[in-house]
């Protein structure tokens, strides 16, 4: 089987850090992938925990939406992104509605 198949190795928890709109923010995230699934949550200081959902795993290739509250708003921000080895992953993240994009940088715990 070729590689670029199969589902990437996930699993667990990660620390990311990204540049906001004002400053550096951090954001731990908890995934728990079953086949082409991703479920699990995520945690920061500014948000809260959010539930992942609409997980898709597709080889190297990671996507889900988070809800999430900012001062009594719910957003959605929809992440894609890339699982570059077993302890690195990077993902970008759109705001729904929103001009705002984050560019996170996660190591695995």
């Amino acid at each position: 089987m070729a590689m670029g198949c199969m589902a990437a190795d996930i699993d667990g928890s990660w620390t990311a850090s990204a540049e906001g709109p004002n400053g550096q923010v951090t954001r731990e995230f908890h995934f728990k992938a079953d086949g082409a699934k991703l479920t699990g949550k995520t945690v920061s200081s500014f948000a809260g925990e959010s539930v992942i959902e609409n997980g898709k795993i597709d080889g190297d290739k990671v996507s889900f939406t988070i809800k999430m509250k900012l001062q009594d708003n719910e957003m959605t921000v929809n992440y894609t992104g890339t699982v570059k080895s077993a302890s690195e992953l990077r993902l970008a993240a759109e705001f729904v509605g929103a001009d705002i994009k984050m560019d996170w940088n996660a190591k695995r715990k």
